[in-house]
Formats: structure tokens, C-alpha cells, sequence
């Protein structure tokens, strides 16, 4: 197994039985994207999967994992849509959103990031979060890149 592709796969810790050190299990992103949706409550459980379902269909390329503790999708390293659980419902982040100049999307933080929030999976729109997704591989700021330039953003596309 090269370098590249160490490093770019999940690690998952876990105790056996009788086992005082935790072993080290490679995980993929798709089952542990699974299992993060698992472990929410069933109305979250059913936006997230409605989320990771629609994203696996127009990103099927992207690198998808865990990342900082929520699914995240990359495309050649740089992240590109991720979700994850609030208090009151799921978040849905776009690192470029606010280049995307879409009504649905609200800016988040100080860089080029913006969300959409659900409180119910009914709220999703299908129409929507593919167009937000298309506009996401045309539209990228170089977020992989963000610490090396001292946190300076540079459009990609």
C-alpha cells in the first residue's frame, strides 16, 4: 500500500474483550460515514442518510471519511461538503458555499464556507442539494492548501 493511500484511509480504535490496549482497524469512509449516521437519533439518522445518499450520487469520485469528527467529501484533497449533528438538527456545509451566490445557502464563518440547517428530512430538497453540489466541483477555494498560506484562501475553479 503506497503513502498516499495510508494516509488517506480512517483509522477506527476499539477494545476486545480482555484487551487492555485498543487495536487499530482500518475503516472506509462509507462505513463509517454509515456509522456516524447510525448513531443519531432517527429523525437525524434519516436526514443524514438522505444527505450521504444524495452527495454519494453526484460526488462518486470524492474522497469521502470522517473527518474532525463528521462526513466530509474531498475532491483531489481539499474538502467539499460535509455534515453534522447541532443541537437542534443537522448542518450542512459547503467550504465554498458562498461562491455559489444561492438563496438556501447562509454564510458560515470568516472564510467562503455556507450552510443549509434541517431540523427534519423532509426539509431536504433534492433539486437543491444537487445544484449546490454540481456548483461545488466548478466552484472550489483551496481549503487543503489554507494553513501553508498562513490562512489565506486561493480560488481553485
Amino acid at each position: 500500500m503506497s503513502k498516499k493511500q495510508q494516509s488517506s484511509r480512517s483509522v477506527r480504535l476499539r477494545k476486545t474483550a480482555g484487551d487492555s490496549k485498543p487495536i487499530m482497524q482500518p475503516v472506509d469512509g462509507k462505513s463509517a460515514i454509515r456509522a456516524y449516521n447510525a448513531a443519531q437519533s432517527v429523525g437525524d439518522r434519516r436526514i443524514c442518510d438522505t444527505l450521504a445518499r444524495i452527495i454519494a450520487q453526484v460526488l462518486p469520485g470524492a474522497e469521502s471519511k470522517i473527518w474532525h469528527r463528521h462526513p466530509v467529501w474531498f475532491l483531489e484533497g481539499n474538502p467539499i461538503v460535509g455534515y453534522s449533528k447541532l443541537k437542534d438538527g443537522i448542518r450542512l456545509l459547503f467550504w465554498s458555499g458562498q461562491s455559489f451566490d444561492e438563496l438556501g445557502l447562509a454564510p458560515e464563518g470568516s472564510f467562503k464556507a455556507a450552510e443549509a440547517r434541517y431540523t427534519s428530512d423532509d426539509q431536504v430538497s433534492t433539486m437543491d442539494l444537487k445544484r449546490w453540489l454540481r456548483k461545488s466541483i466548478d466552484i472550489q477555494w483551496d481549503y487543503k492548501n489554507i494553513v501553508k498560506r498562513k490562512g489565506r484562501l486561493e480560488r481553485l475553479k
